[in-house]
């Protein structure tokens, strides 16, 4: 994602800042950016008001976070198994991450975003969509990734105790290859 791609990006930025409304309004307290990459979706949740903190698993890319944003926190770590609290987190967002986990890997991550996760925090996946298809491996310029079906995906996250407050789908722009699904979960108070 270049620097200021979210700028042509209004649906993406209307799931992050209704988002950022769930979790300011929710009790003040940390937010967790899981697979943040170069840290640009981190600064954006600073940028609307969140204590924020990105996670990756890759110590490049935390280095790159870092010189970007020397201002915010980053940490290298994994998803399946973060240096975290029990209910420490008003919330996660994986913009993006979830999809290079191993499809029989995937509830195990989200029972992890689960434990750190308060009571009445919330969840915001973006991934690829798999449009009608099966969950579907495809080439990513990272590592093999995965699209999903929207309705499995949530599902994963309601067998976790998540609940589903809202989900949007956005067609691909040009240049783009997939449509991109997006999941606003909460925890229950």
């Amino acid at each position: 994602m270049a620097r200021n791609e979210l700028d042509d990006l209004p649906l993406d930025r209307a799931v992050l800042a209704a988002f950022a409304e769930l979790a300011r309004t929710a009790d003040a307290g940390l937010v967790a950016e899981l697979g943040c990459g170069p840290g640009r979706v981190t600064a954006h949740l600073r940028d609307l008001g969140l204590d924020v903190f990105g996670v990756d698993v890759s110590p490049v890319m935390i280095d790159l976070a870092r010189e970007a944003h020397p201002d915010l926190r980053f940490e290298v770590g994994s998803m399946d198994a973060l240096d975290l609290a029990d209910g420490e987190l008003r919330g996660i967002v994986s913009w993006y991450s979830v999809i290079h986990a191993q499809p029989q890997d995937l509830p195990a991550y989200f029972a992890e975003f689960r434990r750190v996760i308060a009571p009445g925090g919330h969840l915001l996946l973006g991934f690829f969509e798999s449009e009608g298809e099966p969950v579907t491996a495809f080439d990513h310029k990272v590592t093999t990734a995965y699209r999903w079906p929207i309705d499995e995906l949530a599902a994963l996250a309601r067998e976790a105790g998540f609940v589903e407050v809202g989900r949007m789908l956005r067609e691909p722009r040009e240049g783009e290859r997939f449509r991109r699904g997006h999941l606003l979960m909460s925890m229950g108070e």
